[in-house]
């Protein structure tokens, strides 16, 4: 057994096919077009990302296929092997700002769109049809033709006009965009009819660009009136995403099977919904994260679009998006929650961990693919001498929940107490409706003065009631139990989510820890919490429980209890006994 252990911990992780999500998505893609985009989703840590970049992007980047890649998170790596974990938290220290992710969507599109150009898939009539569907043009085109356009009413009319602006964007450097421009050596192989057919739909691109810049700057001011009034306009809204739609309509429109078959794949998506924008006249992210997703969705169901993944983990996009969207079934969704027991052991079990390790491995974090790749390397470190903790399971284990407590739990722990102070703010300000607040409910009665330690205070016992209360249901609810959707009102549940420590999935309609090792740490958290508490906080605590406490256990429903049984490692009784919860949190 320890020879097999040591042969074990020589071997390098890799990268585990699996194949039925593998072939449901390779399946969507290798349609041309399709009428509805794909949503992957799934708790942190489940290989999501890993699966995309390392098993799926190869094969969509080898013609006739064509894929664009676009990681919000970070920018997209040069090869898997470059590629950086997510961090588990959802929200970023430093969240990107949004003109750096609309120039990263667009130029995705852009060089997507000019690899249609040098097929020969893509034509300037392609490019003006696709405009005329949707945009008003002669005004621009009169101002990008110049005064040579005033001369004779029989020859202003839009086609005219096109044709002019392309002419004179074929012959000069307008743009100076290095995008849409034939390389050296890019067409050596093609005569000349097809090389200047190339530089004509180049040049429409580059006209198209101009165009919908030249009409979004007419819109600022309007921009600028919409984000000081709080008001909401579509066709405002929709200017910002113009061109990124039109380079979407035009390849759907060029693809073509075994000839030409684009894809585009958004990782993280999430992310663009929470950018940051200091510019006034322009959409704050979430319109334009609403904005373009609505097209695309529109664009699918009325001409069908070329496939569009988007990948997530946040739980909004599990159940919410569907409602705020349109119905249930507005996108394909496939939700992956990583292997199951039985398929990590058969993967985990001899090539990476003993039988003996995987029990403890298993017991105490799961078969979160995450943990299980960054506990390995923990085991690989701890054979070099300069390494202080022991080669013992048990003691890796131990120090990878001591690191997942530091580093992960607790700063979102105290991210999730600030949004509920302001939650506190907000009702003191008129800000929340009063169906968030109905009768009974325990965050009712905030603070009603302004004193940041009393703020703190309450938000603090508000977060460790909904941690007990959780505790309590076993670390699973059904938050469609009963219909009401109670849980999504409580300001604590929401800022755990938002977070990124609680997933919420779509089926079945459970709200639960992303990981058994995050679960763990939660109980660790609400324990620490408990025993720092003075005696005035105490009693504010257990007056809370006792009075206004929250209670889900209505909640237990029993289609998926199993499984929140299965996931369930904390007992009430080790929580009623602090001094005991982390002598057993390893052993347990």
């Amino acid at each position: 057994m320890a020879a097999a252990a040591g042969g074990a911990a020589g071997r390098p992780w890799r990268v585990i096919p699996r194949p039925v999500l593998e072939t449901v998505l390779h399946n969507h893609a290798l349609h041309p077009r399709v009428p509805q985009p794909l949503l992957l989703h799934g708790p942190r840590g489940v290989g999501k990302s890993t699966l995309l970049l390392n098993r799926l992007l190869p094969q969509w980047s080898e013609p006739p296929h064509y894929a664009a890649f676009v990681d919000f998170l970070h920018p997209a790596p040069s090869s898997p092997a470059h590629a950086t974990a997510a961090p588990w938290s959802l929200l970023a220290d430093t969240p990107p700002s949004l003109p750096s992710l609309r120039l990263q969507l667009e130029s995705a599109l852009e060089e997507l769109t000019r690899a249609a150009v040098l097929k020969g898939a893509v034509g300037s009539k392609d490019v003006l049809a696709a405009l005329s569907r949707s945009h008003g043009l002669h005004t621009a085109l009169s101002r990008l033709a110049g005064p040579a356009a005033g001369r004779g009413r029989g020859t202003s009319s839009v086609p005219v006009l096109w044709a002019r602006a392309v002419l004179a964007a074929t012959s000069s450097a307008r743009g100076e965009d290095p995008t849409f421009r034939i390389g050296e050596g890019e067409a050596t192989n093609c005569s000349m009819e097809e090389t200047a057919y190339m530089q004509e739909a180049m040049a429409a691109l580059r006209v198209a660009k101009e165009l919908l810049r030249m009409q979004e700057g007419w819109r600022k001011e309007a921009l600028r009136e919409m984000n000081r009034t709080g008001r909401f306009s579509r066709p405002l809204v929709n200017s910002a995403t113009d061109w990124p739609c039109l380079l979407l309509d035009v390849l759907s429109g060029a693809a073509e099977v075994d000839f030409f078959q684009p894809k585009l794949v958004l990782n993280n998506v999430d992310v663009l919904k929470r950018a940051t924008c200091e510019d006034e006249t322009m959409v704050p992210a979430t319109m334009y994260h609403d904005s373009f997703i609505w097209r695309v969705i529109a664009l699918g169901a009325n001409e069908q679009c070329l496939p569009v993944f988007m990948s997530t983990s946040d739980g909004y996009y599990s159940s919410q998006a569907f409602v705020d969207f349109g119905f249930p079934n507005i996108f394909i969704s496939r939700e992956t929650f990583g292997w199951t027991q039985q398929e990590a052991k058969l993967h985990m079990v001899s090539e990476f961990f003993s039988e003996k390790e995987w029990k403890v491995v298993d017991e105490i974090l799961g078969t979160n693919p995450r943990h299980l790749s960054e506990i390995y390397m923990l085991k690989q470190k701890a054979s070099r001498p300069e390494v202080l903790h022991d080669t013992n399971i048990e003691e890796i284990v131990d120090t990878y929940l001591a690191h997942l407590q530091v580093s992960v739990v607790n700063p979102a722990m105290e991210t999730a107490l600030s949004m509920v102070q302001k939650f506190a703010s907000d009702v003191r300000e008129g800000k929340i409706p009063e169906n968030r607040l109905s009768f009974g409910a325990p965050w009712r009665h905030p603070p009603r003065t302004d004193n940041p330690d009393t703020s703190y205070k309450w938000a603090k016992i508000q977060l460790m009631n909904f941690v007990q209360s959780f505790v309590n249901t076993e670390f699973g609810l059904n938050y469609l139990a009963d219909d009401s959707l109670e849980i999504l009102d409580d300001p604590a549940a929401v800022a755990m989510m938002e977070v990124g420590l609680l997933y919420q999935q779509r089926e079945p309609s459970f709200m639960r820890p992303i990981t058994r090792g995050v679960q763990r740490c939660l109980a660790r958290w609400l324990v620490q919490q408990r025993l720092e508490l003075n005696l005035q906080e105490s009693i504010s605590f257990l007056w809370q429980r006792a009075i206004r406490g929250r209670s889900y256990r209505h909640l237990m429903k029993e289609v998926g209890y199993k499984l929140c049984q299965e996931n369930s490692l904390v007992s009430r009784s080790d929580l009623n006994e602090p001094g005991t919860i982390f002598n057993s949190m390893v052993w347990n």
